[in-house]
């Protein structure tokens, strides 16, 4: 049940189940390629970013996991990387729109789409990496995994950008083929999608640099199957779009340069999770039986002991909230402790 789930820093000893999430995530999946020492240095960069083990806070990045707190059993994740295109190039197409016009022909005026490399986004923040097991949606637990990243933001807004981005995958189908990259990357560089996602991965990204297009790609010169999903997002992250554009995520005309899938951007200020939750003091008590309890999430709003769940709460007044005493416990907090709660309103 959705309730017994909660959210946590990740281990070092969740490889296994890192793997298994890897494997389960598809095809285009960039921040979870199935590459054994990629997700162990994955673990590792998040165990020394909760811990504070950085010397630049803006390097950090931070894996949470789901867990089922019944059974033990790790059943989705989700993440935050502090500061993007600081420590390796963030490219992306910037979607341009070109005015051409000529009196000449008879004052003939039209608009056209084209595509330009940019590497924009120095110092954002972003989110990603939401992922759960097929059988473990629905029921709230993709609203947990969303928003527990921004409740990790609220805990110590210091440690991320004031800008806040998130790129979701494009269309891509099960065999690994994406039709914008086959009418277009592949062209440049010679290979199937899913090694240049691979080295997307793996690498500093200085491939990209040297063997995409340095010119505007203008969008009407490609096959229609191109221009068709520029912008869209793979089936399976409808779902997430939705949750982004809820929380004030919008479109930038900005699409990845190998699935042509969407970025989306909000200053961190205007998140909605953020501007809706507020840190209190906990008391335990019943909530299940009080038509005054209201459903959403409570968290324990510190590092490195950070922990999410999906909770009933009561606000007594504006700075205490009774929740269960199972909420307590998976937040692994005591009757008197500070967190943060967010009311889903009606």
């Amino acid at each position: 049940m959705a309730d017994t789930y909660v959210m946590r820093p990740s281990r070092l000893d969740d490889l296994q189940s890192l793997i298994e999430l890897a494997e389960l995530s598809g095809p285009g999946f960039t921040s979870l390629p199935v590459d054994v020492p990629i997700l162990r240095e994955r673990l590792q960069k998040s165990d020394d970013a909760f811990l504070g083990r950085l010397q630049r806070i803006e390097y950090g990045k931070y894996l949470l996991m789901m867990e089922n707190a019944e059974t033990g059993e790790v059943v989705g994740c989700s993440a935050v990387k502090a500061g993007t295109g600081i420590d390796q190039p963030f490219f992306n197409y910037r979607v341009i729109t070109l005015a051409q016009a000529s009196q000449a022909a008879g004052n003939l005026r039209f608009d056209m789409d084209a595509l330009v490399l940019t590497n924009e986004y120095v110092g954002f923040t972003e989110v990603g990496t939401l992922f759960l097991k097929p059988e473990h949606r629905g029921g709230g637990a993709g609203r947990l995994a969303a928003q527990s990243r921004y409740l990790l933001m609220a805990a110590e807004p210091e440690r991320f950008g004031t800008k806040v981005l998130a790129e979701l995958r494009g269309v891509v189908d099960n065999e690994g083929r994406s039709p914008f990259w086959e009418c277009l990357g592949r062209h440049f560089f010679r290979m199937d999608f899913t090694e240049a996602d691979r080295l997307s991965a793996t690498t500093d990204n200085q491939f990209i640099l040297d063997l995409m297009p340095k010119y505007p790609i203008y969008v009407d010169l490609l096959p229609p199957e191109a221009r068709e999903v520029i912008g869209r997002c793979h089936s399976d992250g409808v779902g997430a779009y939705k949750l982004l554009q809820w929380e004030g995520f919008e479109f930038d005309r900005t699409v990845d340069i190998f699935d042509g899938g969407p970025l989306v951007t909000v200053q961190r200020r205007h998140i909605r999770t953020i501007q809706e939750s507020r840190r209190v003091r906990f008391e335990a008590g019943d909530v299940d039986s009080d038509p005054a309890a209201k459903q959403g999430l409570a968290s324990s709003d510190m590092m490195p002991e950070f922990r999410v769940s999906l909770a009933k709460s009561i606000l007594k007044d504006s700075q205490t909230a009774v929740v269960s005493p199972d909420t307590l416990a998976l937040l692994k907090l005591k009757p008197g402790s500070e967190g943060r709660i967010w009311q889903r309103s009606k």
